[in-house]
């Protein structure tokens, strides 16, 4: 394994920002994926193969560090260790007095999981990770069975320059004089309430349901897999909200991958977010009216105009003179209070990462892949393989009735669901 090359640094991204003041042990500001196999991990193998995909991934040899003004990642020579899972989903990566790898690589039988901050990366940079780790590992791990001729190149090879881009600052075009930036003040969502968890812990509960008749039944609702999973988790909420509460509208955030419109290879973060909500107050029951609702704000959301002009307006507050040079503890409390209002106007979220992909040559060795964060409130995470189409709830409430409401709406709609939970002390 090559040494880190000459110390270096390099700010963080324009999204990456909020979460360093933000990550504490209600809400860590991790995320996980995870790869489960037929047949049990090997440790060592699995620990080579780590190290060769950090030869491809030299942004991720990174650690946390702060100055006066900003936080910054600086190259450090500390490897990642391979070990067994022993500490709760999402544990701390980020602590600022320890400077730690900004992600993690454990191991519970026959799958492995991929831990990674926030402010290292967002979904897609891990999942480029994620997919060229379990290429490595398998190429080692079965020798016999995948010859070094069928083993095809990786077809996400970006350059080293293209991965470590700030995509952010590359698209950002200051003297774009028509940029009209809209500013509408956010209403207060409905929060979801109850007992939570002790010691910031969070509860994981998976839903494994078949691709194909998830598919089809968002067919007969004339719309999307992610826009039928919004609705049904906003339903599923709002059977759990008092109607004293109802009044105010539950609404969702929602990442959106930039990728998707603006050209861009980085492994660093490079998303935004929408919110999608719906007022339940005198509500009819009618699912096909919150679809409509739905589908409506997405097709608003989603265009290029939109999200520019979104992105265009966080990287002016980050250019601006007056706020670069506020001392850093000082731009702390701003994100902490500017986190606090966002997290008002939110009541859940929901993430497709989408569908993965990998070579038909290692498809027999892969039962399927999961993704799922940390949060203070409650988060869907959905992604596919093959025909499992894998929903990951995470949730710091001690109920579980929203999860289960949304389970049983599918099987109610004769699609099989198989769950699994991680078991929480209390």
């Amino acid at each position: 394994m090559k040494q880190a090359k000459t110390p270096g640094w390099k700010k963080l991204d324009n999204a990456a920002k909020i979460f360093p003041p933000n990550s504490n042990k209600q809400d860590t500001k991790v995320f996980r994926f995870s790869c489960e196999l037929y047949e049990a991990i090997e440790p060592d193998i699995l620990q080579k193969a780590v190290n060769h995909t950090l030869e491809d991934f030299p942004g991720w040899h990174s650690v946390m560090k702060h100055g006066l003004f900003w936080y910054y990642l600086e190259d450090t020579s500390a490897m990642p260790v391979v070990e067994g899972e022993s500490r709760p989903p999402c544990s701390p990566l980020y602590d600022l007095n320890t400077k730690n790898l900004l992600f993690d690589v454990t191991y519970y039988q026959n799958r492995f999981n991929l831990e990674v901050h926030h402010a290292l990366t967002d979904g897609t940079g891990a999942l480029h990770f994620l997919r060229t780790l379990v290429i490595r590992y398998l190429s080692l791990r079965y020798p016999d069975k995948i010859s070094p001729e069928q083993i095809p190149s990786l077809d996400y090879d970006a350059s080293e320059t293209q991965k470590s881009e700030d995509s952010f600052q590359k698209y950002y075009h200051p003297d774009r004089k028509k940029i009209s930036v809209e500013k509408t003040k956010k209403p207060h969502a409905c929060q979801i309430k109850g007992s939570k968890l002790p010691e910031g812990r969070i509860q994981v509960i998976e839903g494994v349901l078949p691709v194909k008749e998830a598919l089809a039944l968002a067919k007969q609702y004339n719309t999307t897999l992610t826009v039928l999973l919004t609705s049904v988790f906003l339903i599923s909420m709002a059977q759990e909200v008092p109607l004293r509460d109802i009044k105010r509208p539950l609404v969702m955030s929602v990442p959106i991958n930039l990728r998707n419109y603006f050209h861009s290879e980085t492994a660093r973060n490079f998303f935004s977010v929408m919110e999608v909500g719906y007022n339940f107050n005198g509500w009819d029951g009618n699912l096909s009216s919150v679809i409509e609702s739905v589908k409506n704000s997405f097709a608003d959301n989603l265009t290029e105009e939109k999200l520019y002009r979104r992105m265009h307006s966080l990287m002016q507050a980050e250019r601006n003179y007056s706020l670069r040079f506020i001392p850093l503890f000082f731009k702390d409390i701003i994100l902490k209070v500017a986190n606090s209002f966002s997290q008002k106007s939110t009541s859940a979220s929901m993430s497709n990462i989408g569908k993965v992909q990998m070579p038909e040559i290692f498809e027999d060795f892969i039962k399927q892949f999961s993704v799922f964060v940390s949060t203070a409130k409650i988060q869907a995470c959905v992604c596919s393989y093959k025909n499992n189409l894998t929903i990951s709830f995470t949730s710091a409430f001690q109920s579980t009735n929203i999860q289960k409401n949304f389970f049983r709406w599918f099987t109610k709609n004769n699609i099989p669901v198989e769950i699994a939970a991680n078991i929480i002390e209390q």
